[in-house]
């Protein structure tokens, strides 16, 4: 059954879209994290304009994120004053990334450069997850793991000024790595079209050394917010979300999301960090042979100015 999408301005089949909604919820549901990394290649991959795919699918990932959110936040496990802390980048970055991706539209860079983010990106994160991964299990079988210990932050964090007190995670360190993050997180969301928790996360165990008991709904506060004024700056900026094709995908998104949350609980956690890297990899390799292979078509007409 074929359904016209309004803004993308092409007819998709709609059962297509609701397998891909499935399939990228069921890996989040699965892993835990938000999807946007996997969704917009899928539909860049299947025909989807990757401005119009950038644009939509952060409603899809705020959509997602609410429930989580409101989850963790009844169980006591976000830290409010490091979301504040955390926004006030992540804020600066959703507009300074939505304002990018203005220009860049405008001068007929915009495919070019998701492609080359998408490639750098999730090749780096890929690699490094599959690696620790194959690593991990390795060590599982050559004897008993190590005792754990809390991550501390880097030295050199430790010494930053503006330091602030996080009651709820029970850290102590600057603001500055913290709005730098967030930013960060923000400014991707709005030109890849990710919500970042797949990258907020570790950065924040590893990094900022706040405990697993809170870094999860503190990450999906932060990507619910910043992926809500990423759609609202992006529809009202650049007028490319399509909501026809955000309604679909977070149909398919629900529905897939319930049983990956069952199916990761069968999985131990090493083996789904190395299954995880190997699909973060697999899709930033598929972004670079799209880029080496000669197109179908060597030249394309395409409106990239406003004006007339």
């Amino acid at each position: 059954m074929q359904l016209f999408l309004p803004i993308a301005d092409i007819p998709i089949n709609v059962f297509l879209i609701l397998a891909i909604g499935g399939a990228v919820g069921f890996v989040s549901g699965m892993f835990g994290v938000g999807g946007g990394f996997l969704m917009t290649p899928l539909l860049i991959f299947i025909g989807i304009p990757p401005a119009v795919a950038v644009a939509s699918v952060p409603s899809h990932m705020a959509a997602s994120s609410f429930s989580g959110a409101l989850s963790y936040w009844r169980r006591r496990a976000i830290d409010p004053a490091l979301v504040l802390i955390l926004l006030a980048g992540g804020i600066m970055g959703t507009a300074l990334g939505v304002w990018i991706f203005a220009l860049l539209r405008a001068i007929g860079q915009l495919d070019l450069i998701i492609a080359l983010s998408y490639v750098i990106l999730l090749t780096a994160v890929g690699g490094l997850m599959a690696w620790e991964g194959v690593r991990t299990i390795l060590r599982a079988r050559g004897g008993p793991p190590p005792a754990t210990r809390r991550p501390r932050a880097q030295g050199w964090i430790l010494g930053l000024p503006l330091k602030m007190r996080f009651k709820r995670s029970k850290i102590y360190l600057s603001v500055i790595p913290v709005v730098a993050i967030g930013l960060l997180v923000g400014f991707l969301g709005a030109i890849m079209g990710i919500g970042g928790s797949f990258l907020l996360i570790p950065i924040m165990i590893y990094v900022l050394r706040v405990p697993t008991s809170t870094v999860i709904g503190t990450a999906m506060a932060l990507t619910l917010v910043t992926m809500v004024i990423a759609t609202i700056l992006q529809a009202t900026t650049n007028h490319l979300v399509d909501a026809v094709l955000a309604l679909v995908l977070m149909v398919g998104g629900v529905v897939g999301a319930q049983f990956g949350a069952r199916a990761g609980q069968l999985i131990r956690g090493e083996q789904l960090r190395l299954l995880l890297g190997l699909l973060i990899l697999s899709v930033g390799i598929r972004f670079a042979v799209e880029l080496v292979i000669e197109p179908g078509e060597l030249y394309s007409i395409r409106e990239i100015g406003g004006g007339r």
